[in-house]
């Protein structure tokens, strides 16, 4: 194959990732498949319809997003089980971005939520455009935890009011929504309460039993045979409603400049949640499968799936981890199960959509607290409590943020508060002493933990860690605290050095020199090494004080020494003092 076609091969795979393994069917992977995205199908009907009201929308929306969006992001994506669509945390914070703005559930608000689908997508796009599908490795485990424990919280209170029955006034915050159920709870009716509760116990105990039966679908099934014995209208139990029998529509968001400056801060919110969500989830797959994963191919898939779904009816979506989970017990071999769930859905919302006009409203409630519970991850909060304080904190802060402000910026103090602790831990870099040991093997340098002996003219230090702007000012601190003249930092641990590093070694230098002693550099790596030949900073910290190793600074050094204080000391740390002779430079480290 000519270079050419190789080249044109690579961009059409690039283009069309799923080329690779649409290859490698076969019948037997077909059937796997099929069964999968059968399954997944009965599992996303209440799920879809329960995060569409989350979300303030139409019941419809739900299942729409949970149709063109999987495709997409199976099509272009790369990870061979995750499945996504409509999900309880960006369900809620499309609740929280919107509901000030227009009415839940009216036209406006509908058009609203695709316009936010279409910003979050473009979002998501540029970062994959810009190859940066390393980023959601600095949104700390601890933000997504907190922030998603929050919106269990949220969620669950947003359906106090449909579990008993009752109508508030609130704006969807978590303080306001409680402040109107306690002022309207005397109002509280009991059939409606009674049919919710079922639905929650026949969950629960269903997902005992029989672990592997779709128990939410049975669960809402319990809950609408239940409505219909105690009698709906008769006793006010609020239904569903029958939906649209068709496939999601075509739509058109609209964007202006004023809607993009109210949804702003909401799609970058719901764009980088979605990424850290479906990545997360993907990688989480992967290690039980053995799959490698492409952040970035991912970022992709995300992108096109929430952009062409804002053009067929589909608010934000990304990767479903209980649907993904099914989907690989289920026995999916590849993203074709996930189209397969997607065609399934989309027949069962043609055929069956006049079924969801007899389920009642608090049934959908009562399933609602179980996602609620199932989204805190008690076993990894356990854990970061454990971890130690920082952790602790960045999780705390989150989720109390999450109950007490718009759940968009809950998310931005969260990423915030890990970059500071990031920045903090950084900005410290470890700095040891080091001194040369004698061993049976030979000659050697080991760190000088327990405080032993050390020469009075030269200290041997090793910084372990970049030496950029934000560590600068702790390390010059250091090094101004050094009393002997003569200082050698070993830099094989330092990965990287900015012009604030450059400047201040620079600086220290000069200081010394003006004190009669000298700054010595030794096993730089190659990356710090030719940063410093750049500018002047080379030439003034001397070329002569820049060694490649550390015998062959040693050695240079102690000529520098006063020899009067060397041959009064009784530590003789070096060879040198002991031998008073040259020491060949292979013999040193």
């Amino acid at each position: 194959m000519s270079k050419l076609s190789q080249d044109r091969s690579r961009l059409l795979l690039r283009l069309f990732p799923f080329l690779v393994w649409a290859r490698t069917l076969t019948p037997a992977m077909l059937r796997d498949d099929f069964f999968a995205g059968l399954t997944n199908a009965v599992i996303v009907l209440p799920q879809g319809v329960a995060y569409a009201l989350i979300a303030g929308l139409p019941p419809e929306y739900g299942l729409y997003a949970a149709i063109v969006p999987a495709i997409i992001a199976a099509l272009w994506g790369s990870s061979f089980h995750l499945i996504s669509g409509p999900t309880a945390a960006l369900s809620i914070v499309v609740f929280t971005t919107l509901s000030p703005l227009a009415e839940p559930g009216s036209a406006e608000f509908i058009q609203l939520a695709l316009a936010l689908t279409l910003m979050a997508g473009l979002f998501q796009l540029v970062l994959a455009l810009a190859r940066m599908g390393t980023l959601v490795n600095f949104v700390s485990h601890s933000v997504v935890v907190g922030f998603t424990s929050g919106a269990a919280i949220v969620i669950a209170s947003s359906q106090v009011k449909n579990l008993l029955g009752i109508s508030i006034e609130s704006d969807g915050t978590f303080l306001s929504t409680w402040a109107g159920v306690i002022d309207a709870i005397g109002g509280t009716n009991v059939y409606a309460l009674s049919v919710g509760l079922i639905t929650l116990a026949a969950s629960l105990i269903i997902k005992k039993i029989l672990p592997r039966w779709p128990h939410m679908l049975l669960a809402m099934i319990a809950g609408s045979i239940a409505a219909y014995l105690i009698g709906a209208e008769e006793h006010n139990i609020r239904l569903v409603g029958s939906i649209p029998g068709s496939l999601p529509p075509l739509s058109f968001p609209g964007i202006d400049a004023q809607i993009f400056h109210q949804l702003a801060p909401g799609a970058i919110a719901i764009g980088l949640l979605g990424l850290v969500e479906a990545v997360s989830i993907a990688r989480s797959v992967a290690t039980r499968s053995h799959q490698r994963i492409d952040g970035n191919q991912e970022f992709y898939g995300q992108s096109l799936s929430n952009i062409v779904g804002s053009f067929f009816s589909c608010y934000a979506s990304s990767g479903s981890f209980t649907r993904t989970g099914v989907n690989y017990s289920s026995g999916a071999r590849t993203p074709m199960a996930a189209i397969v769930a997607a065609l399934s859905l989309a027949i069962i919302v043609l055929l069956f959509s006049e079924l969801t006009a007899y389920v009642p409203i608090p049934s959908m409630a009562g399933l609602l607290f179980v996602v609620s519970y199932n989204l805190i991850d008690f076993h990894h909060i356990k854990s970061i409590v454990q971890a130690g304080k920082s952790e602790f904190a960045i999780l705390g802060v989150t989720f109390a943020a999450t109950l007490v402000m718009a759940m968009e910026f809950a998310i931005y103090i969260g990423v915030i508060l890990s970059l500071v602790f990031y920045l903090k831990r950084t900005s410290r870099p470890n700095i040891v002493e080091i001194v040369p040991t004698e061993t049976e093997r030979g000659h050697y340098f080991d760190t000088n933990e327990d405080g032993g002996s050390s020469c009075p003219q030269l200290r041997i230090i090793r910084i372990e860690g970049s030496l950029f702007f934000g560590a600068v000012q702790y390390v010059q601190e250091y090094l101004e605290s050094v009393e002997e003249e003569h200082l050698l930092i070993v830099g094989n641990g330092m990965n990287f050095i900015d012009i604030a590093g450059a400047e201040m070694l620079m600086h220290e230098a000069r200081r010394r020199r003006v004190k009669g002693g000298a700054l010595y550099l030794s096993n730089l790596k190659t990356r710090v090494d030719d940063y410093l030949s750049r500018g002047e900073y080379r030439e003034v910290i001397g070329e002569d004080a820049i060694f490649k190793g550390k015998g062959e600074a040693i050695q240079s050094i102690y000529r520098q020494l006063d020899q009067e204080r060397c041959n009064r000391c009784q530590v003789k740390l070096f060879r040198e003092c002991q031998e008073k002779v040259t020491i060949p430079l292979a013999s040193r480290g």
